[in-house]
């Protein structure tokens, strides 16, 4: 475990890499806060969760459609040239929320917002696979679990911190906190300027890079991101709905908390190991995990046994990600991985979206043991298309 455990320390100790990857963590956490942070502060100032809720939809819808065409910015100019703009944007658009005193204003100013923030992620995946790409590159998969890791710590701690705040009655200093982040951490990854991945405008190839992303195989990949973010979706409006059917509503937190500490333990022993098995054949079998603990939550009794049953689940996620990360990077060509990544996360979010709204109705209309059988739902859709995958790579 120990030699193993020296794969981290030693992609760390790459030249420039424990500094981007910092920086990037910072400013996840800080996107991590912004949606919540958003629902607190326009709660606070109109009584409305209306309003509230209007504006981080607003919000979540511009950054998944916009997100994509900003990252092809940043693949076309570079991540130095494109990001201070971006940032400089974004930083204005939560100005905006913060001063409005108008609610359309506050709706308007938190899509820009959305629109604006850069997928900090998505640039840290990048600059790894650029420094890896040639003469590391079986280690990519290490390097693609401590960006899982810092996903999973950004989303458990990012939350934490704005209801912490909110419900102490500071929500503009949650929101002016996840700018801050965000804004530090996007600052101190353009000044890393050494790990930075080439423009494209700097490719000398003559093939078009952006025709990639219209490749079957990369279409594929997207819409394996969305099957998995239809189990993220039926996971989070699942749990609550099952807690509170269950009389037990201060039982959700915990269980979600459970997941969430599954997922980091199985994503930090998944990156411990060189794999030698094909990517395409591991997420075949992650999927299959997937799919076959996820029946198990239909089924369950109560909330002691649904915890336990999400926490075995849950187990399948990171190695899922990682994966997907993996396979992305080898299908596309390197002038358009931003863009693909982000392609990615906005499929994924579409899934949730679709899925948390499913399950929304189910659970009104069924309980949330129906609910919860849109996640094996997922889980049969995410392996059909991973056995697709890799039928089409033998």
């Amino acid at each position: 475990m120990s030699s193993a455990a020296s794969g981290y320390r030693s992609l760390l100790r790459t030249p420039g890499a424990a500094a981007f990857f910092l920086a990037a963590t910072v400013g996840r956490v800080g996107i991590a806060m912004t949606g919540l942070g958003l629902v607190w502060l326009l709660h606070a100032r109109t009584g409305s969760y209306g309003t509230a809720g209007l504006a981080t939809a607003g919000f979540a819808l511009a950054e998944a459609l916009i997100g994509p065409h900003l990252a092809r910015l940043i693949d076309r100019f570079g991540q130095i040239r494109v990001l201070p703009f971006a940032l400089l944007a974004h930083a204005a658009a939560v100005a905006g929320v913060l001063a409005s005193t108008a609610q359309a204003a506050a709706v308007a100013s938190a899509t820009c917002a959305g629109a604006a923030i850069p997928q900090l992620g998505a640039l840290s995946a990048a600059r790894w696979a650029h420094l890896l790409r040639e003469e590391r590159s079986d280690e990519l998969p290490t390097a693609f679990s401590l960006e899982s890791l810092a996903n999973a710590t950004a989303f458990l701690l990012g939350p934490v911190l704005v209801s912490a705040l909110g419900a102490a009655g500071d929500a503009a200093i949650a929101s002016a906190t996840a700018a801050a982040l965000v804004l530090g951490g996007g600052a101190a990854l353009t000044a890393q300027r050494r790990t930075a991945p080439r423009p494209a405008r700097q490719y000398t190839e003559r093939a078009q890079p952006e025709r990639t992303l219209l490749r079957w195989d990369f279409l594929l990949l997207a819409t394996l991101n969305l099957a998995i973010g239809m189990y993220f979706g039926t996971m989070g409006v699942s749990v609550s709905a099952f807690a509170t059917g269950h009389d037990a509503p201060e039982a959700a937190a915990p269980i979600i908390a459970a997941s969430s500490f599954s997922g980091l333990l199985s994503g930090w022993l998944y990156g411990l190991r060189r794999h030698r098995a094909p990517a395409h054949l591991q997420l075949v079998i992650a999927a299959a995990y997937l799919t076959g603990t996820s029946l198990l939550l239909p089924l369950a009794p109560s909330a002691i046994w649904l915890g336990a049953s999400v926490v075995v689940t849950e187990a399948a996620v990171p190695p899922t990600l990682v994966l997907l990360n993996v396979l992305t990077e080898k299908s596309v060509h390197p002038a358009v991985l931003t863009q693909a990544f982000t392609w990615n996360n906005s499929a994924s979010a579409a899934g949730s979206a679709l899925a948390a709204s499913l399950a929304g109705r189910t659970a009104d209309e069924l309980g949330a043991s129906a609910a919860f059988a849109l996640a094996p739902a997922a889980g049969l859709l995410l392996l059909i298309l991973s056995a697709t995958a890799r039928h089409r790579t033998a």
